[in-house]
């Protein structure tokens, strides 16, 4: 088997915003040699999903305060977000967004010329006591497009290298303690790659793949955090998974919250604006769980619910939703001016993930960024527009702190650990007779159905324990499965074998942590456990995995201490 090397300054997995920003921030401060290596073109990342906004404090719309805008995040994040990463991505938010704008993003503009602003869920003025917030800056409702590809024209331009169509298999971890690079497969050449160097940064995104309905696209299975997991090391509040309230029903394709920020209606199957039960102020503007449980409640009482735009007007939709319009009748073949859109709670975006501290840092060599990271900035539920804030203010930071975070790097120990990778690897691609007929999509379809009906929007200890049990089968079933094809050349059969075992990991995790946790918080709601309970666990939740595939489960105190009175916040049930 055909192994090359390669040595750099510094390595990123992941060529999305969070990882893009990553280079270019340290190309900035004098890191010379970079490479960011890249499943997919970085044009194909799922950054580019991401329609409606980035928020920042700007007052372009009604005066607004980052302070406010810390307030709104942390009490979205039901008290479980640390906060002084809040105070730091709400501080930042507005010199996040004149950088990118700096570096070309287009993005829409106000009658006056300003960067036009929109509402968004859960945001407010005036630490919850005003009206309703318009911080969300965007470009039309691709806002997630225009910034990747002004990133990654700038990366380029800095003369970051890029290794696309390379799958990581491995991160090179020297017992639990220093990352020395990672394994991959050159999927162009079908040889192996060992990428050395003494700082590798994870941005590789979330895991919302584990669920059949799902807004995420088919690459976000979660290979970061499952690259740390399977290395003995914890993952941070996995079961904290958001549910977005307009995904198309059947399909999952995302229907932007900015529909509902210039002005769309849910509406259930007796024409009612049913929100108004749930978040009398607040409406469609409420936090994403509150709206998505509120709607799967409407949906176990019979109802069935629907997006209506038909009242908006043609400006709005042309000028402000045009991917909407052309969403709605591609894929659910309808007319946003005279139908309503069938709707439902869909997996969209994971807040667990690798803990890291607030330089991005996770062991000494490894730091992780974006949504595979968990810092905690969106505790347990992430407010809209606040994801691709994160990506920018810590991806700079990460390529920033890249520059300073000096590691001994041992190219000896470096072969030693990917020699024990290989070897690893080549039992998988031996020629012995499969012991199972199993396909691995069967296998991943299973998988998914099984965290749909067991880990959804309503969980209880009945439903997980069962989940539980049945993601250990489909575990042992997976690792008798062995690969027919051994040729690496663009070799699906690999992809598919990788990506199902990062889903089966995060599963794992996921599920044991919304076990544990005895609680309603956030988007985690267990109907056996309605209320929150701030006294035994007001806490970040760790789980970690053996080599026998035990799990163990720990708590993490919430830093929740802040120099500002009015973020000194007392928990209190959120009322929207």
């Amino acid at each position: 088997m055909l192994v090359t090397q390669n040595s750099f300054d510094l390595v990123i997995i992941g060529s999305g915003g969070a990882g893009l920003m990553a280079a270019i921030s340290a190309a900035d401060v004098g890191v010379k040699n970079i490479a960011v290596i890249s499943k997919v073109v970085p044009t194909s990342s799922h950054t580019v999903a991401a329609k409606g906004g980035i928020n920042a404090a700007l007052s372009n719309h009604v005066k607004d305060d980052w302070r406010w805008h810390a307030y709104d995040t942390l009490k979205g994040a039901d008290y479980l977000a640390d906060v002084d990463a809040v105070e730091l991505l709400c501080r930042e938010a507005e010199s996040a967004v004149l950088d990118l704008e700096k570096m070309g993003v287009v993005f829409s503009r106000d009658d006056k010329g300003k960067l036009a602003q929109r509402a968004y869920g859960g945001q407010t003025v005036d630490f919850g006591n005003g009206e309703t917030a318009y911080r969300a800056c965007y470009s039309r409702d691709k806002t997630g497009h225009t910034i990747l590809h002004s990133l990654h024209e700038q990366a380029l331009k800095k003369g970051v290298k890029f290794f696309s169509e390379f799958f990581v298999t491995d991160l090179l971890i020297e017992v639990q303690s220093q990352c020395h690079g990672c394994l991959t497969i050159d999927l162009n050449r079908g040889e192996l790659v060992v990428f050395a160097a003494p700082t590798t940064i994870l941005a590789t995104g979330g895991y919302s793949q584990i669920y059949q309905n799902t807004t995420s696209s088919l690459i976000c299975t979660g290979d970061g955090s499952a690259l740390v997991f399977k290395e003995g090391l914890p993952l941070q509040d996995m079961e904290f998974v958001q549910f977005h309230p307009t995904g198309i029903a059947g399909c999952g394709f995302l229907v932007t919250e900015a529909a509902r920020g210039e002005g769309g209606y849910l509406l259930n199957s007796s024409s009612e604006r049913f929100m108004q039960n749930y978040a009398p102020k607040m409406l469609e503007l409420a936090s994403r769980d509150v709206i998505s449980q509120a709607m799967a409640t409407e949906i176990h009482k019979g109802e069935k619910i629907f997006l209506d735009l038909r009242h908006l007007s043609h400006e709005t939709l042309t000028g402000k939703l045009p991917g909407v319009v052309e969403l709605v009748k591609n894929f659910a073949r309808l007319d946003v001016k005279k139908d309503l859109i069938p709707i439902a709670p869909s997996a969209h975006y994971t807040m667990g993930g690798v803990p890291t501290n607030l330089d991005c840092e996770v062991i000494p060599g490894l730091m992780a960024v974006g949504e595979t990271a968990c810092v905690s900035v969106h505790g347990a539920n992430r407010l809209g527009c606040n994801s691709l804030l994160d990506l920018i203010v810590f991806g700079k930071i990460a390529g920033q702190k890249s520059a300073t975070k000096t590691s001994s790097q041992s190219l000896k120990l470096t072969n030693e650990l990917a020699s024990r990778k290989i070897s690893n690897l080549t039992k998988i691609l031996d020629h012995r007779p499969p012991t199972t007929d199993h396909r691995l999509s069967s296998l991943k379809k299973e998988l998914q159905q099984t965290n749909e009906k067991n880990l959804g929007v309503f969980r209880d200890e009945t439903l997980l324990k069962q989940g539980l049990a049945r993601i250990y089968e489909l575990f042992e079933t997976f690792k008798s499965y062995k690969v027919k094809n051994v040729n690496l050349l663009w070799n699906e059969e690999v992809i598919a074998y990788f990506e199902l075992e990062n889903l089966l990991l995060n599963s794992l995790a996921t599920n044991f942590a919304a076990l544990n946790r005895r609680e309603s918080r956030g988007s985690h709601y267990r109907s056996d456990f309605k209320n929150r309970d701030d006294k035994n666990f007001s806490a970040h939740s760790l789980v970690k995995i053996n080599d026998e595939n035990d799990l163990e489960f720990s708590l993490k105190l919430v830093r929740n201490i802040s120099a500002i009175p009015e973020l000194n916040l007392v928990p209190q049930v959120r009322k929207y």
